[in-house]
């Protein structure tokens, strides 16, 4: 069972991020979009008509610090769980106890469960039926993207909330606030952050409210009372900055569709630091030059057959080519797709033949195409060799009922080729007016 809430005066020697835990939606910092006065969430909250709920988004952004707030204010009785530690035998303790409660007491029960997503599909199907039923209310808390984590049933049966990295003035507030709170906080040790120190420690942050109050208690312990905490101090506070980037989840997926639609945006700075992103995050480099392989076909396409080659180079790069040299490799390829002329004409083209297939009537091979004669197929010998006729190119059929397909579009290597088909189809106007 997950350990319950942090009580005033009940610190014992807790962490400055669990002291300075607001503790009313008033001491609330960040997330006024979803939270603030007069929104749906809000109203929710203080008028105790709460429905079930997923709170998603980065670490360090309020998602447990509401969960509080909630059993702080709300008239039904606090359960938590937290899917790391906890499964179905902890979900069955609460649920009992939730009867009970609504059979004796006539109280509604609300469920916390920290790190939602960690439950696996058999531990969400347990829980569906009282949420669905009402038994208690769920409100639960994940850094991954609920549409990958949850199962529908759950996630349909739930409002799903998001919350936002912080922003550097939500970081702010957070800081001073630490610095100042003398009940709380460091107060008392009369603590002065260095303009370039504040500036560090917003960018080692990230968002991450957690972050900023563990640097600075961090940095507590590394100067004397009243002095002040420098650069220096709250890079060794801080630790350096990690790289926001979890390989299997939401950051993954959002990382590289940035990444993607950077490049088809053209704008190869973007895309260079999406590209750093996911390797400075541990990101294996041949997942990205597999999607680079199949961006060269989907978006620059005929535009530029030179770009295909150039990323399937890439991915056997990736294969061979050691990490330290591999961004080398990755970051060429990824400014030439940037900056190459765009086409999907390939893409609509092959998609439009795929639906033609599926849903257009059945088209036998022409006899003279068939590559073994039939018995009794006295036409298998018609076929015009293209290479034994001026240009090329000669007018036979190659599909029952012709269906166009391909149109070329005006950029880089496609005008070359819309040439060509355009020569074709006035070759075969001239035949038939003849």
């Amino acid at each position: 069972m997950a350990e319950g809430l942090f009580e005033p005066g009940e610190d014992g020697g807790a962490p400055l991020a669990i002291r300075l835990r607001p503790r009313t939606l008033e001491e609330f910092v960040g997330q006024e979009e979803v939270l603030g006065p007069g929104t749906f969430l809000r109203r929710a909250i203080e008028e105790d008509r709460l429905q079930s709920l997923v709170l998603y988004g980065p670490p360090g952004t309020g998602k447990t610090t509401l969960a509080h707030i909630i059993s702080n204010v709300t008239g039904a009785a606090f359960e938590a769980l937290n899917a790391v530690t906890d499964g179905l035998p902890e979900l069955r303790a609460v649920v009992e106890r939730a009867k009970q409660r609504r059979a004796l007491e006539g109280r509604r029960t609300l469920l916390f469960v920290d790190e939602l997503h960690r439950f696996n599909k058999t531990q969400q199907d347990g829980l569906l039926p009282h949420v669905e039923g009402g038994l208690f209310v769920m409100v639960g808390a994940t850094v991954h993207n609920p549409y990958f984590a949850l199962t529908p049933p759950l996630r349909s049966r739930s409002r799903i909330v998001r919350f936002d990295a912080l922003s550097d003035d939500d970081l702010n507030v957070v800081a001073d606030r630490a610095l100042a709170d003398e009940e709380r906080g460091l107060g008392r040790l009369n603590l002065r952050l260095a303009p370039e120190a504040r500036t560090f420690l917003l960018l080692a942050a990230e968002g991450d409210a957690r972050r900023v109050l563990n640097a600075l208690e961090a940095a507590s312990l590394l100067v004397e009372e009243g002095g002040e905490i420098t650069a220096a101090v709250i890079r060794e506070a801080a630790g350096g900055r990690d790289a926001l980037y979890d390989r299997d989840e939401t950051a993954h997926y959002e990382t590289i569709s940035a990444f993607i639609k950077s490049m088809r945006g053209s704008d190869p700075d973007a895309a260079l630091y999406w590209l750093a992103r996911m390797l400075a995050g541990g990101e294996d480099p041949r997942f990205v030059a597999r999607r680079m392989v199949i961006f060269a076909s989907e978006d620059v396409g005929l535009a530029d057959a030179k770009a295909a080659l150039l990323a399937q180079a890439a991915f056997r790069a990736a294969e061979t080519i050691g990490d330290a040299e591999i961004p080398l490799i990755l970051g060429h390829v990824t400014i030439y797709l940037a900056t190459a002329p765009k086409s999907n004409t390939a893409t609509r083209a092959i998609g439009k033949a795929m639906k033609e297939v599926e849903e257009g009537p059945r088209r036998e091979v022409p006899l003279p195409l068939r590559n073994v004669p039939r018995a009794g197929d006295p036409d298998h010998e018609d076929y015009k060799y293209p290479h034994r006729f001026p240009g090329g190119w000669v007018d036979q059929e190659y599909m029952p009922e012709p269906v166009r397909f391909y149109e070329p579009g005006e950029r880089g290597d496609e005008r070359r080729i819309k040439k060509y088909l355009a020569w074709i189809a006035e070759m075969k106007s001239k035949k038939e007016a003849a």
